[in-house]
C-alpha cells in the first residue's frame, strides 16, 4: 500500500527546463564555484561529513543543501527509497531515461523500499555504464551514505571511486536542512577520462540533476505533511458515552 499524493506533473516542461539549466552549466565553467557549493553556507562546506575519510583525497566534490518545511522523519522516507528500480531520484527522468536511465521518479512513499542495510546496491542505470553503489552507512533518520569503493582497472590501469551522502539534520521544530555531499577519486589522466569522469563534464552534469533532486525531495516531503495536517484526527476512543446513550437504571 502507498500513500497516494496528488503532486502536479509537468515532464515536458520539466525536460526543457533541465536542457536549457545544463546548456547553461555546461557554457559556464567560470561558474563552477556557484555550482559545487549551491545553497551550503560557509560553515557546512568546511566540515567533516560522514564519507569524508573513504576516500581522503578526491580530484573534485560538491556539497549541496536545502531547507525543507517538514521534520526529518517526514524526509527520510523519500530519500531512503532513491534508486534505479525504486523510487527514482525525483531530477528530470525524461533526460535520464534518453541515456537508457528506466528511471520514475515515486510521487508516494512506497512502504517495501523503506529498509535498507549495508552492502544494499542503488543503482544509477540498470546496466553497469555507470557507478554501482552499495550502502556504506544507514542512521534513519539522519544519515545515507553510498559508495563506489576504488576499484582497480587492469585493462586501463585506473581506479575510480565515489561517495554521496544525504544527511539530514533538523533546523526547527518541524524542519530540515538537508545536505549532501559527493566525492570522486580517479587515477587515469587521460583526456577521455577527464570527459568522463572529471568535472568538466559530470560536474555540471551533477549540479543539474542533483539541484533538481534536492528540490523534488523538497516538494514531495512538504507536500506530504501538509496531507498529514489535513487529514481529519480521529474520535478518541473509549469516550464516556453521552448522557442520552446511557442504559436506564430502575
Amino acid at each position: 500500500m502507498t500513500m497516494q499524493s496528488a503532486l502536479p506533473s509537468h515532464p515536458v516542461t520539466d525536460t526543457a527546463e533541465g536542457v536549457v539549466r545544463g546548456a547553461f552549466a555546461l557554457l559556464n565553467p567560470f561558474r563552477r564555484s556557484y555550482r559545487t557549493q549551491w545553497g551550503a553556507t560557509h560553515e557546512e562546506l568546511r566540515r567533516t561529513l560522514p564519507g569524508d575519510d573513504v576516500l581522503p583525497e578526491v580530484r573534485w566534490s560538491s556539497t549541496h543543501a536545502i531547507d525543507i518545511s517538514a521534520p526529518p522523519d517526514q524526509v527520510w522516507p523519500w530519500i531512503v527509497q532513491i534508486g534505479q528500480g525504486r523510487g527514482g531520484f525525483y531530477s528530470y527522468a525524461l533526460l535520464e531515461n534518453l541515456f537508457g536511465c528506466r528511471i520514475t521518479n515515486a510521487d508516494e512513499i512506497i512502504p517495501e523500499l523503506q529498509t535498507l542495510a549495508v552492502g544494499d546496491e542503488i543503482r544509477m542505470h540498470p546496466s553497469d555504464a555507470m557507478p554501482v553503489f552499495r550502502v556504506l552507512q544507514v542512521t534513519p533518520p539522519t544519515t545515507l551514505l553510498l559508495a563506489n569503493r576504488p576499484d582497480h582497472d587492469a585493462k586501463t590501469d585506473s581506479a575510480l571511486g565515489v561517495t554521496w551522502l544525504f544527511q539530514l539534520e533538523p533546523s526547527g521544530p518541524a524542519s530540515t536542512r538537508l545536505i549532501t555531499r559527493w566525492r570522486m577519486f580517479y587515477t587515469a589522466d587521460s583526456m577521455r577520462s577527464r570527459l568522463a569522469v572529471g568535472p568538466v563534464l559530470i560536474e555540471p552534469i551533477d549540479f543539474v540533476m542533483e539541484t533538481k533532486m534536492l528540490q523534488g525531495i523538497k516538494e514531495r516531503a512538504e507536500h506530504r505533511k501538509t496531507q498529514l495536517e489535513d487529514e481529519p484526527v480521529a474520535p478518541e476512543q473509549n469516550k464516556a458515552h453521552p448522557k442520552w446513550q446511557l442504559p436506564i437504571t430502575p
